[in-house]
C-alpha cells in the first residue's frame, strides 16, 4: 500500500474532552468543536464519539459542516453554526435544525424575517474584530434580540493560549459589559479559555483543538498516529545530493529512504531539511525537499529499513512536528490529507 495510515483515538478525544468538561465546573456545560470535519479527523465518527462520552452541543464553522454532523447524530443535540445564516443557507437551517450564531445586523435581519421562531444565538465582537456585533449596534438591537430569546451569547476570545496577555482581562470586560442582566445562557472560553480559569467559563465552554491532542491543553492524551511506508532505498555515496534543488548532500555514505508523503497529503514544505520521523524510538532525520508526494530521509544508522516511518505518533506531536515547520498544530491537523487511509480506534462496547 502507497498511502500513508493515519491512526485516529476516538477514546483519547474523548477522555480529552472529558477532562475539559470537569475543568469547566459542575454547573457549566461543555459543548465540542467539530469544524472543519473535526480538525481533520472525520467529523461523523468523532461526533458520534463524543455524544456517547456526553457532548449535547456541537459548533461547526459552515452549514455544510452541520448538514454533515447531523446525519451522523441524528435528531437532538444542538448544532450551531459559527459563521451564521449566510444568505442561501434558510433551508438547510430549518430543515436539519441547525442553530446559526448571528454575526450581523445584516443576518439578524435575514434570520428573524425568514425563519421566525427558530432557535438561533448571537455573536458578539468583544475585540478580535474578526466575527460578531459590535458593541454600539449591539446596544441598538439588543433589546428585540433578548426579547426574540436567543440559545446563547458568546464572543471569542484573541489570546487565550498566552495567559498573561492583557487582551484577555480587556475581552472578558467587554464581554460582561455587554451581557450582564441579560439573563441568558453565556459562552466566552474554548480551550484556552477553559485553562484560564472559571472566570472564563460562564453557562457553556466549547473545547476545539484541545479535544485532539493540540496545545494550550498540555494534558492532552495524543490522538494521531501517522505512519507513511518506505517506497524505496538507495545508497547515496560521499558528495551526492538527494531531491529538488540539491539542497542536501551526504557527507557520508548514506542509505536514504524514499517515503511516501508530500505536501499534497499536509506535509509542509517548510518541513524540508528540519523533521524527522521515527522507527520506534529512534529519529531518522528528513533530508532534502519535500515534494508533492515525496520525502526522502536518512536511515543510514538503523539496523534494517523498517516497511514504514512515523512522522506523528509517541515520540512526535503535531505542536512538535509544527514548531519544525514553523506553524501550529491547528494547521497540522487540518492539513492532513484525504490520501491517508483513517483507521479509528475505538474500544467496542
Amino acid at each position: 500500500m502507497a498511502s500513508g495510515t493515519l491512526t485516529i483515538d476516538l477514546d483519547a478525544i474523548a477522555a480529552n474532552w472529558r477532562a475539559l468538561d470537569r475543568m469547566s465546573g459542575a454547573d457549566v456545560q461543555t459543548a465540542a468543536v467539530v469544524k472543519a470535519d473535526a480538525y481533520g479527523l472525520g467529523a461523523s465518527r468523532v461526533a458520534r464519539a463524543l455524544a456517547q462520552a456526553g457532548a449535547r452541543r456541537f459548533f461547526v464553522a459552515q452549514a455544510e459542516e452541520g448538514a454533515a454532523v447531523r446525519q451522523a447524530l441524528g435528531p437532538g443535540p444542538q448544532i450551531a453554526v459559527l459563521s451564521g445564516h449566510m444568505a442561501g443557507d434558510t433551508e438547510m437551517i430549518h430543515d436539519l435544525d441547525l442553530t446559526p450564531m448571528l454575526n450581523s445586523l445584516e443576518q439578524i435581519t435575514r434570520h428573524l424575517e425568514s425563519l421566525p421562531g427558530h432557535p438561533f444565538g448571537v455573536q458578539l465582537d468583544t475585540g478580535m474584530n474578526r466575527l460578531g456585533v459590535e458593541m454600539l449596534e449591539w446596544q441598538a438591537v439588543a433589546p428585540i434580540l433578548v426579547e426574540a430569546g436567543p440559545e446563547l451569547l458568546m464572543s471569542h476570545l484573541a489570546c487565550a493560549d498566552d495567559p498573561d496577555h492583557p487582551m484577555n482581562a480587556a475581552q472578558l470586560k467587554t464581554f460582561h459589559a455587554m451581557t450582564d442582566g441579560t439573563g441568558l445562557p453565556r459562552s466566552l472560553a474554548a480551550t484556552g479559555g477553559i485553562l484560564l480559569g472559571p472566570r472564563y467559563h460562564f453557562d457553556l465552554t466549547r473545547p476545539g483543538v484541545g479535544l485532539y491532542g493540540g496545545l494550550p491543553h498540555q494534558a492532552a492524551i495524543p490522538v494521531v498516529t501517522l505512519s507513511l511506508p518506505v517506497i524505496q532505498t538507495r545508497e547515496v555515496a560521499v558528495g551526492e545530493a538527494v531531491g529538488y534543488g540539491c539542497t542536501w548532500v551526504a557527507e557520508r555514505p548514506s542509505v536514504i529512504a524514499t517515503v511516501a508523503g508530500g505536501y499534497a497529503d499536509g506535509l509542509l514544505r517548510s518541513l524540508s531539511g528540519q523533521a524527522q520521523l521515527w522507527d520506534g524510538d529512534t529519529p531518522c532525520p528528513l533530508v532534502g525537499r519535500v515534494s508533492m508526494d515525496l520525502i526522502t530521509v536518512d536511515v543510514t544508522d538503523l539496523p534494517e529499513v523498517p516497511r514504514a516511518l512515523d512522522i506523528l505518533g509517541p515520540n512526535q506531536g503535531v505542536d512538535a512536528l509544527a514548531d519544525m515547520a514553523g506553524s501550529i498544530g491547528y494547521e497540522i491537523l487540518t492539513a492532513l490529507g484525504p490520501r491517508y487511509t483513517r483507521r479509528y480506534q475505538e474500544r467496542r462496547a
